[in-house]
């Protein structure tokens, strides 16, 4: 039951635009479990263990259990999310990001707190970690490619970024451009599926299973061999990212339906928000409009402590 939970707070999460799942896996103490379980199910440890010793040894060598609780939990939590968190998001905004600034403040810590020693080298690994979260944070959008290789190339990076505290896998395709040639690739594909939109779908799928596969193997290793400063970086990359996920925050760079880059000028609508300036509670107040100062300091608090919640989750048994 308390490994639903934990699924399902990650479910929550990835419907967060800014949010990534890797942060609630790993105050919840199943981050690490997590990665091992991908890389044995996308490498040939479970498919050696079918051959040679049946399917009990390699539904147990895939952590079978875990991972059927995990998804639910997690399909749980997307369909949860996307009715009432999307609601929130739309008449709350401000309280919510609120929130979530606080619960990654905490997690920040709460990773921080699990190095064992800092000494240079996860001072440095912290500071590298920070700057480049925040970088990726302010990049300008490139110009989206509907070439396979950059197809590949955006599934790979996407689902990587996805299982890392403090980065969201679609902020990343928003950053390359490929959030308007893939999410409306998938929308037109379940209402008609044509050749070109599978093929094209069928390679992002691709550098989707290969990052995945890859990435959770390098971050395997670098736990068991360079446990303290894997921590250090994980942690830098929780508070670079704070800059995406400040409460108060102004619109500048916007997507039309068509995909062209536009100028957000007086509130207008678009597709998608690109860039946004952040401001202090009282700049919002006079450009954007009432800052909700009171509750969202209250939202942050709740995050804060959420965190302790979620971490007395993790020392249970999933």
């Amino acid at each position: 039951m308390a490994l639903a939970l934990k699924g399902m707070a990650m479910g929550i999460a990835e419907v967060i635009p800014g949010v990534s799942g890797g942060t609630i896996a790993f105050i919840t103490g199943i981050y690490e479990t997590l990665l091992e379980t991908i890389k044995n199910i996308l490498g040939p440890e479970v498919w050696v263990s079918l051959r040679r010793e049946g399917p009990g040894a390699a539904w147990r060598k895939a952590n079978g259990t875990f991972l059927v609780s995990l998804l639910t939990g997690m399909a749980t939590g997307v369909v949860f999310g996307v009715f009432f968190i999307t609601h929130l998001l739309e008449n709350y905004p401000i309280h919510l990001w609120a929130f979530f600034f606080g619960l990654i403040i905490a997690s920040a810590v709460y990773i921080g707190r699990q190095v064992e020693r800092w000494a240079i080298a996860e001072v440095i690994a912290l500071v590298a970690g920070t700057l480049l979260a925040y970088l990726i944070t302010i990049a300008t959008p490139a110009e989206g490619s509907t070439a396979l290789g950059a197809v590949f190339i955006a599934g790979l990076i996407a689902i990587s970024a996805l299982i890392l505290p403090g980065i969201s896998g679609s902020f990343m395709l928003l950053l390359m451009g490929m959030y308007t040639i893939i999410i409306p690739t998938v929308k037109e594909t379940l209402k008609s599926p044509e050749s070109g939109n599978l093929l094209m779908l069928g390679v992002f799928g691709l550098g989707c299973v290969i990052g995945l596969g890859t990435f959770s193997r390098v971050l395997s290793w670098t736990f068991k061999n360079y446990h303290n400063p894997t921590l250090a970086t994980l942690t830098g990359f929780m508070l670079g990212s704070l800059n995406k996920i400040w409460p108060w925050r102004k619109a500048v760079l916007g997507l039309t339906e068509s995909g062209q880059l536009i100028d957000i000028q007086n509130g207008m609508a678009v597709e998608k928000v690109i860039k946004e300036v952040n401001l202090t509670p009282g700049q919002y107040a006079l450009e954007v409009g009432q800052a909700h100062l009171p509750g969202a300091l209250l939202a942050m608090a709740l995050g804060l402590a959420l965190v302790f919640v979620l971490e007395r989750m993790g020392g249970e048994e999933g």
